[in-house]
């Protein structure tokens, strides 16, 4: 199938809208990161500037690359969006590693995780949801265990129950992330808008003189950094970047739902630009109105890293645990209910091709990949109950989750993924340059060339500070090369593509 084709799965309707598309990206990126990202960023930085700059580079990553995707996101617009650019720009290999990656840990990782999350804010109204309210004895093998708690329970619940509703019809789920992404946004807004207008503490961090001096906040180079001086620096500015960069990722989720969008040749690249765009500056005026409203050492140091939930009960004292609570329940909900929507239709662009499970290729009566959704489901729920297990200092145990440890491992990996698909705007402007192009990459060649330089710099910066990490990550990856030998080897032919229904 040539670069320049349109047409896309059979059966899957074009019923997204704009505002539709937009709140995909917008939903899919608010998480609960913005609300705790930042406590680790200001201990590595050491100042609330170089916490600003922090937060500036990574959106300068999410919006440069957004404009190269829009550009082969409106070329070729079929469920499996970034799956099929890199299959197609680097061979059939290279994106089935993609769909592979991102069925097992990436999406589906991150779908466990910010359940996760939502059950322990929920613990904030209901404490019996709780990682220390065990309904079955935890069951140990090593440093892993299988444990069933309240707060798994729960994040179980919200997986099944927004998968089952997604399984229901594209509008069902359209419409929740429509109602939740307005929700959040507006929560966020309130957020910013308490942290900027209630300036009233001498002591925040932005009036500090030691705004681009970490060394007057006691800060010293953190371990594990092997150079020091200004080096050392860009590599701890560089490390910091991590938690902003996971909570503005997802992006790219609004692509994997190109077969189903109306009018996509101007519909994706409008949703990219104003969905990232709008999400870069809600998380820089957070960061400030963070600065603004804290000391630095009240956000290096907010409990269990909430600078968000910090910031609230500095201005209101005895609500603001509940009213962020709120605010994350909110914006994890329809977190987790977009990832569930765009994630489903990788699978299903993976098994039109002949790589993944035949079912996961055909739609339902409501036009909608409820297997390749079911699949997702059941993996992202499984993923919630192992857990880590470490000692504390009376040889108790203390559990862990093992998405995380996953999601940390795959970081440079899912990085790199995102360089191939910036990567592949050159790529198919010198192979193919006389494709129709419905939008054309604003900045081209600058563009693609910033944002591969600065990603390639984080990667090379990840492997050489966590080698072992990194290491692993990429070993996760690359199972996915026999995988993809033993597919091709059962000899599936792929299957016939055609115009989705109006």
């Amino acid at each position: 199938m040539s670069v320049g084709e349109t047409e896309t799965s059979p059966k899957l309707v074009r019923g997204l809208s704009g505002i539709d598309a937009t709140t995909l990206v917008i939903g899919s990126m608010i998480g609960s990161g913005i609300f705790i990202t930042s406590a680790d960023a200001a201990r590595l930085v050491g100042s609330p500037g170089w916490l600003i700059v922090v937060w500036v580079l990574a959106g300068l990553l999410t919006i440069t690359g957004a404009l190269c995707a829009a550009e082969v996101a409106a070329m070729m617009p079929r469920a499996g969006g970034q799956y099929i650019f890199l299959r197609e720009a680097y061979g059939r290999s290279i994106g089935f590693v993609f769909g592979w990656s991102t069925f097992l840990v990436v999406q589906t990782g991150t779908i466990a995780a910010v359940a996760v999350a939502f059950a322990k804010f929920l613990g904030v109204f209901f404490p019996w949801v709780s990682a220390d309210t065990h309904l079955i004895d935890a069951f140990h093998l090593g440093g892993y265990a299988l444990t069933f708690t309240s707060q798994q329970l729960v994040a179980l619940l919200l997986i099944v129950g927004l998968t089952w509703i997604n399984t229901r019809g594209l509008a069902m789920g359209s419409l929740i992330q429509k109602v939740f992404t307005f929700t959040k946004t507006a929560a966020l807004v309130g957020l910013i808008l308490v942290g900027l207008l209630h300036v009233k503490n001498p002591l925040a961090a932005a009036w500090s003189s030691s705004w681009w001096h970490p060394e007057q906040n006691g800060w010293s180079l953190a371990e594990g950094i092997p150079i020091a001086g200004m080096m050392g620096f860009a590599m701890v500015v560089g490390k910091a970047m991590v938690g902003p960069l996971f909570s503005q990722t997802a992006w790219n989720s609004v692509t994997f739902t190109g077969g189903e969008i109306r009018d996509p040749g101007k519909t994706l690249p409008r949703a990219l630009l104003y969905g990232c765009g709008s999400v870069v500056l809600l998380y820089l005026l957070a960061n400030l109105g963070y600065v603004l409203t804290l000391p630095l050492d009240q956000i290096q140091k907010a409990q269990n890293d909430r600078v968000g939930t910090a910031l609230m009960e500095a201005v209101f004292p005895n609500t603001g645990t509940k009213l962020m609570a709120a605010a994350i329940l909110i914006s994890t909900f329809g977190c987790v209910n977009g990832l569930i929507l765009s994630g489903a239709r990788v699978y299903y662009a993976m098994s039109r091709d002949g790589l993944f499970f035949r079912k996961a290729g055909e739609t339902n009566s409501r036009s909608v990949p409820a297997f390749s959704l079911i699949t997702q489901g059941l993996w992202a729920a499984l993923l919630v109950l192992p857990v880590t297990v470490s000692r504390d200092t009376n040889n108790l145990p203390k559990y862990g989750n093992l998405y995380g440890q996953l999601l940390d491992y795959i970081i440079p990996v899912d990085l790199l993924f995102y360089t191939l698909m910036v990567g592949s705007v050159i790529l198919f402007r010198v192979k193919s340059p006389g494709v129709d192009r419905p939008y054309r990459t604003f900045g081209y060649p600058l563009t693609p060339l910033v944002y591969i330089a600065l990603a390639i710099s984080l990667i090379v910066n990840f492997v050489c500070l966590s080698p072992g990490v990194s290491g692993i990550g990429f070993l996760i990856a690359l199972t996915g090369f026999p995988v993809y030998f033993a597919w091709s080897l059962l000899g599936r032919k792929p299957l016939p593509a055609t115009e989705s229904l109006e």
